[in-house]
């Protein structure tokens, strides 16, 4: 039996339970019928719920459960678990006394007495709406990010395990690298690896770098599925839990390949371009030369011409001899420099149109017999070839020239093709020859099946005065002064070539759109001889060129009138009581030019004739390979004999 002190106790103890589950407002604490009836209320459940204890005790506690859930049973449900097992334990949506719901977190736990007999359940019921929320947030982030990872193509995005085992695939990873996920997942990443990086190591490098510096990035060639091969940009990150610990690595792998080609297709031009304004540069240099070396070689030819016909008048063999070698070696020197003018793109061309079929297939026996019987020369036309404009002797010379570094890379024989063909050149091809415009060409190809070129001579070949010859077997400008040739005449040259596979030299003529022009008559011979009455006045800055010359003219029985430059000339032009019936000036002079010359004294004296002389033109009456409408040239060096039948011509014009 009790005694009246333990039942006080007893009491006191149920007291002091109820003040602190009062104090406890985090949680929603009550008791329950076995029918599910409120019997007691804390104040957390007030906080939580919104009922004051009038309001819910003696009503069920399927109050706070959704319409979806009461509809499911699912408070019924919740007091036989705990009946049967002891407790319930839930998350889901609970509803307040003001209709909001908040996600909850609940236990259930079966009350029994002394003797085991269920007389009712504890509730505990926690607000976790911001957990759930956060959990919630951080799903949808996932989904957000994985959905993000489905839509990129364009990047390869997957996971390996701390081993470098495929762990996720995404469609961009199957895209670039033809696998199915179910194929690919499980499988080392080194399968996308080349066999020699596998050799060297490469894979098990990269994972290394990424696990020790937490990122690896590097370009190189992988593999697809197929075999086939594509550049690729790598990344791979280190994946690390809350700890540090490596739990695997990130990779993206994007398809560089047409960046690459663009980069190599860019460096490609970049090296063509300086190549063509180093060839410029020397261009410019050789044309100033040529215009130097054109003023001494007139003096000395003309001077040895002069004394050829004083020593024909006391006939000494030694003397003749000597003068013959000279001239034979200042001819020599003469032609050099006209090749250095090829080169820098400065001869006068007399372009025509040209039926390129025929015009082949009439040097084939001049080139048989120039080349011997060891090097069979084919030539190949084309049907409906188009025609081309350009100096046929300068076509000549260049084929020709073709034609023996063909002979000398063949010793033991061979075989050299000559062919045509028409070319359109588009934008793809013009980018990567910054020189050529979009067009139609016609190729002429020389080809021969000799000893090649190494890759550092080929580089070099179109440089004047470059050779692989030994010394005194060639002078280095053969391929120059084609290169200056066709580039003059608005084309394009090319060298293919391999070391022991011969070599093919491709001169690229812009389609011709006109008429065939008319066959010129053949110029009368004109009486080289001057009257006493007809007056030349000589424009030369070179003191002794204006002097040979002068005395040449004197000899040809022409009064001369000499002046250093063209405003001396002009001055000379200007006197009321001036008379001169040619000027005869050189077009490159310090200050006021010779072409500029000319327009002057046209306006001085309206029917004067000029004859222009130039070893370097500067463009100035020169214009793509084309003299100017109405400009009369003689190119230095000239011999006497040229230059009296050219002056005697101009004077006679219109007479």
């Amino acid at each position: 039996m009790q005694t009246p002190q333990t039942i006080l106790n007893r009491l006191d103890d149920t007291r002091r339970l109820q003040l602190l589950i009062d104090a406890i407002v985090d949680y929603a604490i009550y008791i329950i019928d076995i029918d599910g009836t409120v019997r007691s209320w804390n104040s957390g459940a007030r906080r939580l719920k919104g009922y004051a204890p009038d309001e819910i005790i003696g009503k069920s506690f399927a109050a706070f459960y959704t319409p979806e859930d009461r509809v499911k049973g699912l408070p019924q449900r919740a007091l036989s678990v705990a009946s049967q097992t002891g407790r319930f334990s839930s998350e889901g949506w609970r509803v307040r006394k003001d209709g909001s719901r908040f996600w909850a977190s609940v236990v259930v736990d079966a009350i029994r007495d002394e003797g085991g007999e269920l007389i009712g359940f504890a509730k505990v019921t926690r607000d976790i709406t911001e957990r759930q929320k956060a959990h919630e947030d951080l799903l949808d982030s996932e989904r957000r990010y994985r959905r993000l990872i489905e839509a990129v193509i364009d990047y390869a995005i997957f996971q390996l395990d701390p081993l470098g085992n495929v762990t996720t695939w995404n469609p961009g990873a199957q895209r670039i690298k033809g696998y199915m996920p179910d194929e690919i997942i499980g499988r080392h990443f080194s399968a996308f690896y080349t066999p020699e990086d596998i050799e060297l190591g490469v894979p098990e490098r990269a994972l290394s770098v990424a696990m020790e510096h937490g990122r690896f990035e590097a370009e190189g060639w992988r593999m697809r599925k197929d075999g086939s091969r594509f550049w690729a940009s790598v990344v791979i990150d280190r994946i690390a839990d809350e700890d540090g610990n490596l739990v695997g690595f990130a990779k993206v792998t994007r398809d560089v390949t047409d960046r690459r080609k663009a980069e190599e297709e860019l460096k490609r031009v970049q090296e063509q371009l300086a190549a063509s304004q180093k060839l410029e540069a020397v261009g410019q240099l050789s044309g100033g030369i040529a215009h130097d070396f054109n003023n001494l070689l007139m003096i000395v030819l003309g001077n040895i011409e002069t004394a050829e016909r004083h020593a024909a008048r006391i006939p000494t063999p030694n003397l003749s001899r000597s003068l013959a070698n000279a001239k034979r070696g200042a001819q020599r020197a003469a032609a050099l420099t006209s090749r250095l003018l090829a080169f820098s793109r400065r001869q006068a061309l007399d372009p025509k149109p040209i039926n390129v079929n025929n015009y082949i297939t009439t040097l084939q026996e001049f080139l048989q017999r120039t080349l011997g019987e060891r090097v069979e020369v084919q030539t190949v036309g084309s049907a409906g070839l188009w025609q081309i404009e350009a100096d046929p002797n300068q076509l000549e010379s260049a084929i020709v020239n073709l034609a023996i570094n063909a002979r000398d890379a063949m010793p033991d024989g061979g075989k050299l093709t000559l062919e045509a063909a028409n070319i359109s050149a588009d934008e793809d091809y013009c980018r990567l020859n910054p020189e050529v415009v979009p067009g139609q060409y016609v190729a002429i190809c020389v080809s021969d099946t000799g000893s090649g070129m190494s890759p550092d001579v080929l580089s070099h070949a179109f440089e004047p005065f470059f050779t692989t010859k030994d010394p005194g077997h060639g002078t280095g400008l053969g391929l120059s002064q084609v290169y200056g040739f066709v580039k003059q005449s608005g084309g394009h040259a090319k060298i293919y070539s391999e070391a022991g596979q011969g070599t093919t030299i491709k001169m690229y003529f812009p389609r011709f759109f006109g008429r065939a022009g008319q066959e010129e008559a053949a110029p009368e011979q004109y009486v080289p001889e001057g009257e006493k009455s007809e007056t030349i006045l000589v424009v030369e800055d070179d003191a002794d060129l204006r002097e040979y010359i002068s005395d040449v003219l004197r000899e040809l029985s022409y009064r001369v009138i000499t002046a250093r430059s063209a405003q001396a000339a002009l001055t000379i032009l200007l006197q009321e009581n001036s008379k001169v019936d040619l000027l005869l000036t050189d077009v490159v002079m310090p200050g006021i030019s010779g072409r500029e010359l000319g327009r002057r004294a046209e306006q001085i004296k309206p029917r004067l004739k000029i004859l222009y002389m130039t070893g370097y033109s500067r463009n100035a009456v020169v214009h793509q390979g084309r003299l100017d409408d109405g400009v009369n040239l003689l190119e230095k060096p000239v011999s006497q004999a040229k230059l009296a039948m050219r002056v005697r011509e101009i004077l006679d014009q219109g007479s």
